[in-house]
């Protein structure tokens, strides 16, 4: 009993209430630790991550692509496609683009045949990206081009290198973004996008990060049937793949992480939360690249 003395107040009041639901919060948790609660399975997708860079733990691109693939591991991802090597650069000069894939083409030749790479290209020094499109593409086993923001999308100096794309039957992904504050000089929008995609109807295009600003993004892209949009970056915001789904239609939606800028389980997120079908959660998944890439696969008689 306590002492007719003791001065209840709203301080001891409180403290009381906290330590009773502190009480009550590590009961609760020793209860289930006792009763051993079985976690919630992830889904039984095929997953292929659209969207990563060579930026994991380890100083060699051999380490890199290991940590990485660990880290997928864990999440269910079955392949990874990688492009740009490191340290990155807005502009690459020649050697720095021959650098970079070469760092890349290391990390495919030692991921044990869980990842694939995409050539990255400066269109400013177009005949340096053609050859290095021969050499890592055509010669080699890259299977895409990756464009930053080194040149706005629209420029003309890409269309050698959409052309030569077409020859080699690979897919071009272009990074787009619409920034409240302003692009980047040579950053392009999904509307430049459009513009360069309605001038090569038979090249096959992704719109990494659909955008950025999605919900401008993807009504950018309705009108041209030849660009995908890639859901990665970015917030996991509910609305997101339900909307591309509606407007472009689920084989138009890409699953990528952006890893290891972002986590993957992250941008899965968008996916498994979204109120689509699962048929579509499968083409958006995996299906929709393997199916983009099946062209490049047989050309090279790789088997994914």
């Amino acid at each position: 009993m306590d002492s007719p003395n003791r001065k209840i107040t709203r301080r001891s009041v409180l403290v009381g209430a906290a330590q009773a639901a502190v009480a009550t919060g590590v009961a609760l948790r020793c209860t289930r630790a006792a009763a051993k609660e079985p976690s919630i399975p992830l889904p039984d997708y095929e997953i292929w991550d659209m969207h990563g860079h060579l930026t994991a733990a380890g100083d060699t691109p051999r380490q890199k692509i290991a940590s990485l693939l660990k880290s997928a591991d864990r999440m269910g991802i079955d392949r990874v496609i990688v492009f740009m090597g490191y340290p990155w650069s807005y502009e690459p000069t020649p050697d720095d683009m021959r650098r970079q894939n070469d760092q890349v083409l290391e990390a495919v030749e030692h991921s044990g045949s869980r990842a694939y790479g995409f050539v990255y290209l400066n269109p400013k020094h177009t005949e340096a990206s053609l050859a290095e499109m021969d050499r890592c593409v055509g010669g080699g086993p890259m299977v895409g081009v990756k464009l930053w923001v080194a040149v706005r999308c629209f420029e003309e100096c890409l269309d050698p290198i959409v052309e030569r794309a077409v020859k080699l039957k690979v897919p071009v992904l272009q990074h787009t973004w619409y920034k409240i504050t302003g692009n980047l000089p040579g950053e392009s929008t999904a509307g430049d996008l459009a513009i360069l995609a309605a001038r090569h109807p038979r090249a096959s295009f992704i719109a990494a990060h659909a955008g950025g600003d999605w919900e401008l993004g993807i009504r950018a892209l309705r009108g041209v049937p030849n660009v995908t949009a890639e859901i990665c970056g970015g917030d996991p915001t509910a609305g997101f793949v339900e909307m591309a789904v509606r407007e472009l239609g689920a084989e138009r939606v890409m699953y990528g992480s952006d890893f290891s800028g972002r986590s993957f389980a992250s941008q899965l997120a968008k996916v498994y939360g979204a109120d689509v079908s699962d048929d579509a959660k499968r083409l958006i998944l995996a299906g929709n690249i393997k199916r983009m890439l099946a062209p490049v696969f047989e050309a090279k008689g790789m088997t994914p």
